[in-house]
C-alpha cells in the first residue's frame, strides 16, 4: 500500500472515530499514532470540509435554488388548474392547500435569497483573494495560506518510529 493511500486511510479512520465521539488520545491509542499526527489530520479534514462547502456553494447552490423555484411554480400551476377543474369540494380544497403550501415555500426561498447571495459573494471574494495571493511576487507567508502545512512524509516517518 502506498504512503498516500495509508495517509488517506488513516485520515478516514481519524474522522470516523472522532465523529463517534472519541478524543485524540483514544484515537491515538487505537491507531497507534501520535496526537500531533491526529491533530494535523483533523486540520486537513477541516480544510477539506471548508473547501467542499465552498465548491458546493460555487457550483451547485444557485442551480438547485433555481430548480426549486421552477418546480414550485409548476406545482402551483398544476394545483391551481386542479382546483379550477375539480368537481369534488374536498379535491378542490386539497389542491388549494397544496398551492398555498407552495406559495409559502416559495416565499421562504425568496426571503432567504439573501443567505444564498451572501454565500455566493463569500465564495467569489475568497476566489479573488486566492488569485491575488497566488499572483503576488512569490512571497507567501504561512498565515496567508488557508490550507494548513502538511508533511505526509513526516507523518509516515512518525508512524514508523512509533512502531
Amino acid at each position: 500500500m502506498s504512503t498516500k493511500t495509508q495517509v488517506e486511510w488513516r485520515r478516514r479512520q481519524v474522522f470516523e472515530m472522532g465523529s463517534k465521539g472519541q478524543n485524540q488520545t483514544e484515537i491515538g491509542r487505537a491507531l497507534q499514532i501520535s496526537e500531533s499526527t491526529i491533530s494535523r489530520d483533523l486540520d486537513h479534514i477541516r480544510y477539506q470540509s471548508k473547501d467542499n462547502i465552498r465548491k458546493y456553494i460555487d457550483k451547485c447552490l444557485s442551480e438547485e435554488y433555481e430548480k426549486c423555484l421552477v418546480g414550485l411554480n409548476a406545482i402551483t400551476k398544476e394545483a391551481r388548474n386542479t382546483a379550477a377543474n375539480a368537481e369534488d369540494k374536498r379535491e378542490k380544497i386539497q389542491a388549494l392547500s397544496l398551492a398555498k403550501e407552495c406559495y409559502s415555500m416559495k416565499l421562504d426561498l425568496l426571503t432567504n435569497a439573501t443567505v444564498v447571495d451572501d454565500a455566493i459573494r463569500f465564495v467569489s471574494s475568497h476566489k479573488t483573494r486566492e488569485k491575488l495571493n497566488s499572483s503576488s511576487d512569490g512571497e507567501h507567508d504561512k498565515e496567508e495560506s488557508s490550507e494548513p502545512d502538511y508533511d505526509e512524509d513526516k507523518d509516515q516517518l512518525e508512524e514508523e518510529q512509533e512502531e
